[in-house]
């Protein structure tokens, strides 16, 4: 994103992102000083993004964290079984419940957006000598599901440290907020992009600043790919989600064919480009994981079909293997990743 939007967009360039993710569009507009709009019905993907649209200093990320520790006395809901007794030191998931209660209070000041992608991000990970993560030995991307964990655990005789927790937060708020980046206008909603009325609501906001968006830059969910909520499941218990992996795909896009994977794309693709300017042009990364045979070349082109963009170019991306992307971060076979695809659009309305 950051490539292509230096190279191609202006100033007053609006950006959106149907499908942000961790916003990674939306904080490669915010350098280039791009007001842009990011959307994802995963609620772990919009804390992530909107942490990438703040500013608050080291000080006051440290500041709002002593404050909730401070506020919380005894949290009112620790998860407990085997599982979170061997994830977390006793005193580590009391404080990360006390953080966790205080921030579904209130996350709303810059400094809470950012402790609480911070905490997001340290929730679990492999040990260090300088300890940046409070779980016991995690050493995957996902999130360890609780069978497999406990046996490994056990398995290995790994018990979680007391790590403290103010100091990984703020060795993370130095990493990520110690330098001044540029304010922008950006907005990222918690919603599906299939939805009218969310569109409608986009329409307001461009209307308020008489604009239309010229940029589309995005990555929609890899075919087959359905995961992601129960791969990222303590983050989503830290956000208010259950203590137990919910498998649920709700707001999700249809994986269960092709046709209606494609069907549902093509919806959004309409949604995006009622709201773009003529010539608008719109650019997207896609695949699909190992286990679904289709071709993600001719499934993405379907996508498109009476949709009012006209494809002007698509080219092989290559696989997994050539960098960090959707199937490498998500799908567990990687042996033989199905080939990627970049689809250059332009909106004709």
């Amino acid at each position: 994103p950051l490539g292509y939007l230096r190279k191609h967009a202006k100033g007053s360039d609006w950006v959106i992102d149907p499908f942000c993710g961790r916003g990674t569009t939306n904080f490669a507009a915010r350098l280039l000083g791009l007001p842009s709009v990011g959307i994802d019905s995963s609620p772990i993907a919009v804390a992530l993004s909107r942490a990438k649209m703040v500013s608050p200093t080291v000080e006051e990320i440290i500041s709002a964290a002593e404050q909730i520790l401070h506020e919380v006395g005894e949290p009112s809901d620790v998860p407990t079984g085997e599982f979170w007794e061997l994830a977390y030191h006793e005193s580590v998931l009391k404080d990360l419940c006390r953080l966790r209660e205080g921030l579904l209070r209130d996350c709303e000041s810059e400094a809470r957006i950012a402790l609480r992608a911070i905490l997001l991000g340290a929730l679990h990970g492999p040990r260090t000598k300088s300890p940046s993560y409070l779980s016991n030995q995690a050493p995957r991307t996902y999130a360890p599901k609780p069978d497999y964990s406990v046996r490994y655990w056990r398995k290995h005789d790994l018990f979680p440290e007391r790590v403290d927790i103010l100091k990984v937060i703020e060795s993370r708020a130095r990493r990520y907020y110690g330098l001044r980046l540029p304010r922008t206008t950006g907005h990222v909603f918690l919603g599906d992009s299939r939805n009218e009325e969310l569109f409608s609501k986009l329409r307001e906001i461009l209307e308020g600043h008489h604009a239309r968006f010229s940029k589309v830059v995005t990555s929609p969910p890899y075919y087959g790919l359905r995961t992601y909520i129960p791969d990222q499941w303590l983050r989503n218990w830290f956000l208010g989600g259950s203590p137990r992996v919910d498998y649920s795909t709700k707001g999700q896009l249809a994986h269960s064919s092709p046709e209606a994977f494609v069907s549902q794309l093509n919806r959004v693709w309409e949604n995006v480009g009622e709201l773009c300017a003529p010539g608008t042009t719109l650019v997207t990364r896609f695949g699909s994981i190992n286990d679904r045979k289709v071709d993600a070349h001719e499934l993405i082109k379907e996508s498109f079909k009476n949709s009012g963009w006209r494809i002007t170019t698509i080219r092989s991306a290559g696989t997994a293997k050539r960098g960090k992307r959707q199937a490498e971060s998500f799908s567990r076979k990687l042996s033989e990743p199905n080939e990627e695809v970049d689809v250059y659009a332009v909106w004709g309305g």
